[in-house]
């Protein structure tokens, strides 16, 4: 067993560590939002790499969710609902997420979502496995969260919130999708630089 995997974080630490994770996250969404037009930036897009050990699978897009997604996923419905113009949806949906949608962190939950394409091998072995590791860098800063994995059921808020959100940036997605969440093990997560407890 390896030094890293015997440390185990305490509570105030592991709240710490998440807190940082998510405002880091949001703060890189706000940029991507109003500065690129939308584009996931490389901190968006971390390394998957099943039950943590052996060669990842590569990139994945991740999004973050709201604690309670409902009122946004409501609101994502509406402007795709209300029109056939992908542009006009995508300029609606940009304009909240351009702006406060992630000022405040502490209103994101830790789950972490991702949509796979129809019978990808990829979400087929980490269902079966259960478990990842996500590895995330952006200029200084990364995170390495191990990480259970799960298939949403499409009654579920999370699946509700992830495909709706997506629709918007591609009105073209294929039936049959598959959403899977993360979820991280902050106990055993680490950041580089490390994150102060406060």
């Amino acid at each position: 067993m390896s030094e890293e995997s015997r440390v185990v974080l305490m509570d105030r630490a592991q709240e710490s560590l998440r807190d940082h994770f998510l405002g880091w996250q949001c703060r890189l969404r706000q940029f991507a939002m109003r500065d690129r037009g939308g584009r996931p930036s490389e901190g968006m897009r971390p390394w998957v790499t099943p039950d943590g050990r052996g060669e990842s699978l590569g990139r994945i897009v991740v999004l973050l969710n709201r604690q309670q997604p409902a009122e946004i996923t409501a609101q994502f419905r509406h402007i795709y609902r209300r029109t056939q113009d992908p542009l006009l949806r995508l300029e609606d949906g940009m304009q909240i997420l351009q702006g406060t949608f992630y000022q405040k962190s502490r209103s994101f939950a830790d789950a972490i979502t991702a949509l796979f394409g129809p019978g990808s091998e990829a979400a087929a072995r980490l269902v079966h496995l259960g478990k990842a590791r996500l590895d995330f860098q952006e200029g200084r800063q990364s995170y390495r969260l191990p990480c259970r994995v799960g298939l949403l059921a499409e009654t579920e808020p999370f699946w509700q919130a992830t495909y709706w959100h997506n629709v918007l940036f591609n009105p073209n997605l294929p039936g049959k999708i598959e959403i899977l969440a993360f979820l991280p093990d902050w106990a055993h997560a680490r950041a580089e630089p490390p994150v102060e407890t406060g």
